[in-house]
């Protein structure tokens, strides 16, 4: 009656564990299980296939494990003592070895092949053209820059549905990552030097953007929200936000402010008075660099310094 009772248990463990996998799987109130952008419906669907593939041996392996260990038992009078007569198998063998080495295989290739679909610097093809938005990580802030448009936000990003968007990504503060979970990718956030990610949303709503990176007592609040609207929407608002003489531009004594170490939980508008501040702010930890040389060449001055 123990045994039984013992392995009811176990059937109810697994049976509980296989239905939260499903209600995970079906997009539980989780971000990266809800993708709402094209690369976040890519890992979503690679997240699967690896997990349904693994489970391929898993699975089988402690169902096996149950029923070994239920029938062959101390306690079970018909198999006490039970010693096989045989010390391999050949074909056995061949099964156990065999189908995780061509799932190995078959994730060696997906796993290739996503390295390049999925690289964060790959342009995401469209019939628009790719917007660009430089952020900075600050202390405990987001800042986006918007070059082409002329506005400047903070603790919040716009972006237009069924637009690529290509980041711009650097810091002035220690080591930040830049993650929408919903729209997927995260990539790390290090001053002196400027990385990339193209993301580009499907659905129209407000999500939620973290440092997944702790750099200090700051760090749990400094989120910021991801706006996505229509492709008329945004140039709308960058319009209305350059043509307001409310809004101020942000100048070298507001960049100054919003650098010192702080949580700012404000959404706040500027204008992009200065469309070099991104290359600035990265050229400022080389100094032997000219501020005005482009973004890229920073990155081509670390990999050189790197070979001297």
């Amino acid at each position: 009656m123990r045994a039984n009772h013992k392995l009811a248990v176990g059937i109810g463990i697994v049976a509980l564990l296989a239905g939260l996998f499903w209600w995970l799987i079906a997009g539980a109130q989780i971000d990266v299980l809800a993708p709402k952008g094209v690369i976040a419906q890519q890992q979503k669907t690679l997240f699967i296939f690896t997990i349904a593939l693994s489970a391929i041996v898993v699975v089988p392996v402690f169902i096996l494990l149950a029923m070994f260990a239920y029938k062959y038992r101390d306690t079970n009078p018909k198999h006490k003592g039970y010693d096989p007569e045989w010390k391999e198998n050949s074909k056995l063998e061949a099964v156990w070895w065999g189908i995780p080495i061509v799932i190995i295989g078959i994730l060696a290739g997906v796993t290739w092949y996503t390295s390049h679909s999925l690289d964060p610097y790959r342009e995401i093809e469209s019939k628009h053209a790719s917007i660009p938005v430089q952020v900075v990580a600050l202390q405990w802030k987001w800042l986006f820059l918007y070059p082409e448009q002329g506005v400047a936000t903070l603790n919040y990003v716009v972006m237009p549905k069924d637009v690529p968007v290509t980041f711009s990504l650097t810091a002035d503060a220690p080591m930040s990552a830049f993650w929408i979970p919903a729209l997927g990718s995260q990539i790390y956030n290090m001053n002196g030097m400027t990385s990339k990610l193209n993301l580009m949303a499907t659905e129209l709503g407000e999500y939620r953007g973290y440092s997944t990176n702790i750099n200090g007592r700051g760090y749990a609040d400094m989120s910021f929200t991801a706006n996505v609207v229509g492709r008329d929407d945004f140039y709308s608002w960058a319009e209305g936000v350059t043509t307001s003489s409310s809004i101020a531009g942000i100048n070298e004594n507001i960049f100054n402010a919003l650098k010192t170490p702080s949580v700012e939980k404000s959404a706040i508008t500027y204008k992009l008075t200065d469309p070099e501040l991104y290359n600035h702010i990265v050229g400022s930890y080389m100094p032997h660099m000219m501020h005005d040389e482009p973004e890229d060449a920073t990155m081509d001055a670390m990999h050189m310094e790197g070979h001297h």
